[in-house]
C-alpha cells in the first residue's frame, strides 16, 4: 500500500495529460478516460493544490457515472488522495463506501487499515508535539516566576 501512497507522478506525464485534458475541454467535452487519467496524475502530484484538484475531478466523475467498477476506482483514488493530504478520516469514509459496493475488496481494506494506522501515528506525534510545547511554555513561565521572586525588593 505504501508504494501506491508514495508514488509521485512524472512531471512530464502530468504535463502531457494536462495538455490533453485542456484540449478536450476547449473543444467542449472531456471524455471520462482523459479526465480520470489527468485526475490520477494530479492525485499523485507533489503539490497539495494538484492533489485537491485531482480529488475534485474524481468526485465529479463519481457523481456522473453509472458504472459500478468505475465508481470503485474513483472512490479508491479519492481515498488515496485524502491519505496523501493526511485527511485520514475522509479517506476512511471513501474506503468504507468501496466496501459497501464490494464487501470483499482487499485493496480498500488495506488502504483503510493504512489510513487508520497513519491517523494513530500522526495523532500520537501531534499529541507529543502539543505536550512538548505545553511543557516548554510551563518551563518558561516557571523560570519567569522564579526570576521575579529572586529579585531583591527595593
Amino acid at each position: 500500500m505504501e508504494s501506491i501512497i508514495q508514488d509521485n507522478v512524472d512531471p512530464i506525464d502530468l504535463k502531457n495529460y494536462e495538455a490533453l485534458y485542456n484540449e478536450q475541454s476547449r473543444r467542449g467535452h472531456v471524455n471520462e478516460k482523459t479526465q480520470f487519467d489527468y485526475a490520477l496524475c494530479l492525485v499523485r502530484s507533489r503539490y497539495i493544490r494538484d492533489m485537491e484538484k485531482g480529488i475534485a475531478l474524481l468526485e465529479d466523475l463519481l457523481r456522473n457515472t453509472k458504472d459500478e467498477m468505475s465508481k470503485r476506482d474513483y472512490l479508491f483514488y479519492i481515498a488515496v488522495g485524502f491519505v496523501r493530504l493526511k485527511e485520514y478520516g475522509r479517506a476512511i469514509e471513501y474506503t468504507e463506501a468501496i466496501c459497501k459496493i464490494e464487501p470483499g475488496n482487499r485493496q480498500a481494506k488495506q488502504l483503510e487499515s493504512y489510513a487508520k494506522g497513519k491517523m494513530n501515528t500522526d495523532g500520537l506525534i501531534g499529541m507529543a508535539i502539543v505536550g512538548g510545547a505545553v511543557l516548554a511554555v510551563g518551563g518558561i513561565i516557571g523560570a519567569t516566576v522564579a526570576a521575579f521572586k529572586k529579585k531583591p525588593k527595593k
